[in-house]
């Protein structure tokens, strides 16, 4: 997973020494799951969610999950061996709670 270097959310995070804010850092990780189970785009519910390091617009992340009960999975993302975000979540239907 891959952030773009010009993706929109860089203005204004930091200029000059620019960070990928955490939500999009996070909506794009859980794209990325539901793209890799074959599930359609719906709503999630994050139950936990630790970042731990910052990432810079281009910077190359893997995304590795799990299932768990409940129809939900527990995340990591990393940066070679560095652990960026990690947490669990669950698919929702229909508005998020």
């Amino acid at each position: 997973m891959r952030i773009a270097a010009d993706h929109p959310c860089r203005e204004g995070h930091f200029p000059g020494n620019p960070i990928v804010p955490g939500a999009v850092l996070l909506d794009e990780m859980l794209a990325t799951i539901e793209s890799a189970i074959g599930r359609a785009p719906e709503a999630w519910t994050v139950d936990t969610a630790k970042f731990l390091h910052p990432v810079r617009p281009g910077e190359e992340l893997q995304v590795d999950f799990e299932p768990t009960a409940a129809d939900g999975v527990r995340f990591e993302c990393t940066r070679g061996a560095l652990a960026i975000l990690s947490g669990r979540a669950r698919f929702t239907r229909g508005e998020p709670d």
